[in-house]
């Protein structure tokens, strides 16, 4: 055996697994010449183009309100709540209501823009091959796996704001009291800001989702270089 397979036998022995991956990422991948760190950096790519194009939607008036993709409806539990409210002749309040929740969503979403941009970026795709090779909305389902219970903890408090600054903490508590002291009923006391962030957070990733669903479908979606060379691969 020659030196120099002997070194190259050598060579691979001491590599980690991690080194190992890395060298075998930097190799092209068959005819493509696509390695993991592009397809990531295309599904990156497509979940940066879902906050630009879709969740941008979401910081307009009536973003969530008049879109029924994700429209915040009332909880469970407030059910009870709007309809004795409009078998009263408070319709109007009921309305106010439910309009007040996805105001604050909207407002939300426009403040916390920024945290999806910066989540996306620093995102790890450790299995970027097949999340390109999956479902319609893997990347964006990775995304919200990885990235949920980080951005539910800065989403909340942007919300409470949102509730405090359009008003919708009072108009509520008018609402629940109005109902609260209705005779036979029994008390509500929600929490609404769990419920708003929850559903707001929903409506970006179902956003996202949209786009790239988009760009795996239609190559006149796919803007860049890398979104066309990565998403041609699943074609």
């Amino acid at each position: 055996m020659s030196k120099k397979i002997i070194s190259f036998f050598i060579f691979f022995q001491l590599l980690s697994c991690a080194e190992l991956q890395q060298v075998v990422d930097q190799l092209p991948q068959g005819e493509t010449g696509i390695g993991t760190a592009q397809i990531a950096e295309g599904l990156r790519q497509a979940l940066n183009e879902g906050v630009d194009k879709q969740v941008s939607k979401l910081t307009l008036e009536n973003g969530f309100f008049k879109n029924a993709l994700v429209k915040i409806l009332l909880p469970s539990e407030l059910q009870k709540v709007d309809k004795t409210l409009r078998d009263i002749g408070l319709g109007n309040l009921a309305d106010e209501g439910l309009k007040i929740l996805n105001r604050a969503a909207e407002d939300a979403v426009g403040e916390a823009n920024p945290i999806f941009v910066d989540a996306i970026k620093g995102i790890s795709f450790s299995d970027a091959r097949n999340i390109l090779m999956g479902d319609e909305d893997a990347a964006t389902q990775y995304l919200k796996n990885g990235t949920q219970t980080s951005l539910y903890a800065k989403f909340n408090p942007v919300i409470q704001r949102s509730f405090e600054k359009v008003g919708a903490d009072k108009i509520w508590s008018n609402l629940i009291n109005r109902y609260n002291n209705l005779p036979f009923t029994n008390a509500v006391n929600p929490d609404l800001t769990d419920y708003v962030t929850t559903e707001a957070l929903n409506g970006v990733y179902a956003m996202i989702a949209i786009e790239e669903k988009e760009i795996r479908n239609k190559v006149s979606a796919r803007t860049t270089d890398i979104l066309r060379r990565v998403f041609a691969l699943q074609d």
